[in-house]
């Protein structure tokens, strides 16, 4: 049964799920994040440093662990956009909910004010039809 408020309960709805589809993507963004830090912290552990040689030798060890500090600092960076990002999405998401939730209700609201209208008048038309096959009756 259409009512005034099934539109909106569509385009909640389509919103909703756009902001359901934003949050998994934010959740897998997340999870790529992590996995790029854990990635990186296993790369740093795998940096030696070279018990002899020349200084050249040093100084590349070196400057690949500085490299290597770098990648770590940017995918902190990364992994914390991502974790505001989940977090903003999971708002966004509760919002939509919510105001789906709430023209659903208005919508179900307005469906069963109709059917006790259609109720009532049936219950009419049927009491009509009732007294005047009586009144028949007695003639």
């Amino acid at each position: 049964m259409k009512t005034r408020f099934s539109s909106l309960v569509t385009v909640k709805k389509s919103a909703m799920q756009q902001s359901e589809r934003v949050l998994q993507s934010a959740n897998a963004d997340l999870l790529s994040a992590s996995t790029a830090l854990k990635l990186s912290y296993n790369s740093l552990n795998d940096v030696t440093f070279p018990q002899s040689g020349s200084m050249s030798e040093l100084l590349a060890s070196k400057t690949l662990l500085e490299s290597q500090r770098g990648v770590i600092s940017h995918n902190k960076e990364w992994q914390k956009f991502a974790q505001d990002q989940v977090q903003l999405a999971k708002e966004k998401l509760k919002e939509d909910m919510i105001a789906y939730e709430k023209f659903s209700y208005l919508d179900l609201q307005e469906i069963n004010k109709k059917r006790k209208e259609i109720q009532v008048q049936e219950s009419k038309d049927l009491d009509e039809v009732a007294l005047m096959t009586h009144t028949k009756k007695r003639f």
